[in-house]
């Protein structure tokens, strides 16, 4: 399959899918809780509706694992890739009102991501890339190339707002104790470090799946790297398609964050 134009066939609707739920956002909305305590609302059901058709025109032929059709109990068998879509990845920070929330769309291998989508309606920027090709970033109708930075001296480290455990401050402390930190929602933290914002991404609880493709995809082809608890490249395909940390950085081997993770 021609992955370049694979990917240009569904960049529209991911701008759809966030224009909807701005929409929603504009004219608000109720959310509920699913049976994991995270929150669910009509935009997430109204975005992922968008892409799963989109998707359906592209490539029937491939896989998709959606979040919200899991939550449902709809998960279909995979094939050699598929991909892994997040309708509205940060719904807590979404719920609250802010603005660090974004729409995912990743196509995988069980070794790792082919390509990716990463939205951030707010800001109305798009990333975008395609590995071994490169990644863009689009906003006001024009595109431009990012790369990741050479790794400086002092670190500049992007991590979650919202799950910053002890896990990770233990990790910090003892790998980068001089870095300058700030807590970013949603993927986007992958695609700071993409574009050469930030240098280092660790994360030391769970995520889904749907919740890293996308934006790792969009590191990888970056020139960045996404490695799994044990140091090794991160997975996909995984039993309840969940990750239990990983290290993504601008390029460079950090230290595996397998032996911080809490029990």
């Amino acid at each position: 399959m021609n992955w370049a134009a694979l990917l240009e066939a569904i960049i529209p609707a991911c701008w759809e899918a966030g224009a909807a739920i701005r929409d929603i956002r504009r004219r608000g909305f109720e959310h509920s809780l699913k049976s994991d305590l995270s929150p669910v609302t009509e935009a997430d059901h109204a975005a992922e509706a968008i892409l799963l058709r989109a998707l359906a025109a592209a490539a029937p032929e491939i896989a998709v694992v959606a979040e919200e059709e899991v939550a449902a109990g709809r998960v279909p068998a995979l094939g050699d890739c598929f991909f892994l879509v997040d309708p509205l990845d940060g719904t807590k920070e979404f719920v609250r009102g802010g603005d660090d929330y974004t729409v995912n769309v990743g196509l995988v291998t069980r070794n790792g991501p082919i390509l990716g989508i990463v939205l951030a309606p707010e800001q109305q920027r798009l990333f975008a890339g395609n590995v071994g090709e490169g990644a863009f970033v689009e906003e006001q109708g024009r595109r431009r190339s990012i790369r990741v930075r050479e790794r400086p001296t002092t670190l500049s480290v992007v991590g979650s707002k919202s799950h910053f455990n002890r896990a990770t401050l233990s990790y910090l402390e003892s790998v980068v104790p001089d870095c300058r930190f700030v807590g970013v929602g949603s993927s986007l933290k992958f695609c700071i470090v993409a574009e050469g914002g930030a240098d280092f991404y660790p994360r030391l609880s769970p995520t889904s799946e749907w919740d890293t493709a996308a934006g790792h995809a969009v590191l990888l082809a970056a020139g960045g790297l996404v490695d799994g608890p044990d140091g090794t490249p991160l997975e996909y395909g995984k039993t309840n398609f969940i990750n239990a940390g990983f290290a993504a950085t601008s390029g460079w081997k950090a230290e595996p964050v397998g032996r911080f993770l809490e029990a």
